[in-house]
């Protein structure tokens, strides 16, 4: 059964950082890009960064800020999110994708969601 499970989330002041860990089962991560999604109250779900096997992307509000990074051995892919603003403010998804090339759209039809990860940023 393919699945992710998303986790690491939190309640963190401005300024602060947080690792959100998405663990992947029922496949071979090796073979996929995983792509970090966000939606925050009240708007779309949008796409934060993505990883292949080769590139990592991001989107411009979070760049410099958050680095995602993978371990196929342990079949999780990582955000680190450093500097956390208010607007970071979000419940966080990770998806399975083929590649990167659409990540800041969330893919069509697409159901292999996780239950997310709530991150609060709030003093």
């Amino acid at each position: 059964q393919v699945q992710v499970v998303e986790s690491g989330g939190g309640l963190v002041q401005p300024g602060g950082s947080l690792r959100l860990s998405c663990a992947a089962s029922g496949f071979t991560l090796d073979y996929y890009a995983i792509g970090w999604y966000r939606q925050a109250p009240g708007k779309e779900r949008e796409g934060v960064s993505c990883i292949s096997n080769s590139d990592t992307y991001y989107i411009d509000s979070v760049k410099g800020r958050f680095t995602i990074s993978r371990d196929n051995a342990k079949s999780t892919v990582y955000l680190q999110m450093n500097n956390l603003k208010p607007e970071d403010t979000a419940v966080y998804y990770c998806a399975k994708l083929l590649d990167c090339y659409y990540y800041t759209e969330v893919p069509p039809g697409y159901g292999g969601w996780g239950q997310g990860t709530q991150v609060t940023v709030s003093s």
